[in-house]
């Protein structure tokens, strides 16, 4: 009967053992089903990407990637060439002396006396005038074609 015991424990550890050596290898075919399954899910993914980059034409792309450069670019020319047009046509006169009376309330406001400081200094049509006065003797010595355009440039400025 002892000996039934003893040879009974030992098929228990045996049992023990043996169940955990069933758990590994399940526990390791499960790895390797999961691994099989990325690595289909990885073939999928390489078809696919295989279809798109055959379907793809760099230089096309290139090509109208530039194009869409060039023309948003004349689009922007455009837009400042109406907006300033419209500003023109509005009275831009009008709405710097509103901003300028907006900027002296919020400075009024702050307590800042800045008024007499800001009448001081030279105002943009000053110095255009002056730049054109020290240009004037500068244009003498340069070539027809830059005579022509400092011309044309003054004729601008007297606008």
């Amino acid at each position: 009967m002892a000996k039934d015991l003893v040879r009974t424990r030992r098929y228990c550890k045996k049992f023990m053992l043996m169940r955990a050596n069933i758990q590994a290898v399940s526990l390791k075919i499960q790895t390797l089903r999961s691994t099989n399954t990325m690595a289909q899910a990885m073939k999928g993914v390489t078809k696919a990407m295989q279809t798109m980059n055959k379907q793809l034409k760099l230089p096309q792309i290139q090509k109208i990637m530039m194009e869409f450069e060039k023309q948003s670019e004349i689009m922007e020319m455009k837009e400042e060439m109406m907006n300033d047009a419209i500003d023109d046509a509005m009275g831009d006169e009008d709405d710097e002396d509103e901003s300028e009376a907006i900027v002296s309330q919020v400075l009024d406001e702050l307590g800042l006396q800045m008024a007499d400081e800001l009448s001081g200094l030279p105002s943009a049509k000053d110095s255009l005038a002056a730049g054109a006065a020290k240009q004037t003797p500068q244009a003498a010595g340069v070539s027809d074609a830059d005579a022509d355009l400092e011309a044309r440039l003054d004729n601008l400025r007297r606008q």
